[in-house]
């Protein structure tokens, strides 16, 4: 999905649903979330209806949920290319002297 093409507001949106559409899989209330995380019943409600929210609370949520391995996906690795490893490599090694 190309996310580019939506504003802001509509991918808060679109983060709360995955976030409601995994707590009911789940099968656990917002309630119980929030006696898991420490965050509130209402914070809970407002994130999965779009809320702005702060990221300690999303990365509460989603470790309660068991999907914060997914945080790799948000923000993936760096990925150097060829040349800059080498470059790396070189830049590391020293010549022995006698």
């Amino acid at each position: 999905m190309k996310y580019d093409f939506y504003n802001n507001n509509e991918i808060l949106e679109l983060i709360g649903k995955k976030l409601q559409e995994y707590r009911v899989s789940k099968n656990i209330s917002q309630k119980q979330l929030s006696k898991i995380t420490g965050v509130s019943r209402s914070r809970i409600s407002d994130i999965e209806n779009g809320s702005p929210s702060s990221l300690v609370s999303l990365i509460e949520i989603m470790r309660a949920l068991k999907i914060l391995d997914n945080i790799e996906l948000l923000i993936p690795s760096v990925v150097k290319s060829p040349r800059e490893v080498l470059k790396e490599t070189l830049k590391k090694r020293k010549r022995a002297r006698q």
